[in-house]
């Protein structure tokens, strides 16, 4: 069983799902030192992350994220504080994504009003 299980839905398909699963990599590199393989598939990707001490993936689907890590006994003790941690960078990138999709939403909602 893993030490952090995260499960987030969205509705940003998996095009968008995508580009947020590579934020998500890029930062997770830089911020935790961390190494990154993305998996791209017909239906879903695959972002798998290792470093010392940590081991695990991010499964991106057309409707939601599945993250699963596996933590090494002394990191172990951290699970709470890291789980905390990428569930806030995760939901922030989902939000900022849902953010900026929104309002295109609007946009085109208010030229087929005019038309």
């Amino acid at each position: 069983m893993p030490d952090i299980h995260i499960h987030r839905s969205h509705t940003l398909g998996l095009p968008k799902a995508r580009k947020v699963a590579l934020k998500w990599a890029e930062d997770v590199e830089k911020k935790f030192d961390m190494e990154c393989t993305i998996l791209e598939g017909d239906t879903s990707d695959t972002v798998t992350f290792t470093r010392t001490g940590v081991k695990g993936e991010l499964i991106v689907e057309a409707t939601h994220f599945t993250l699963d890590a596996k933590l090494g006994f002394l990191l172990g003790a951290f699970s709470r504080t890291i789980e905390a941690e990428i569930e806030r960078n995760l939901d922030a990138l989902l939000s900022s994504s849902a953010a900026t999709k929104a309002p295109a939403a609007k946009k085109t909602a208010a030229k087929a009003a005019k038309k």
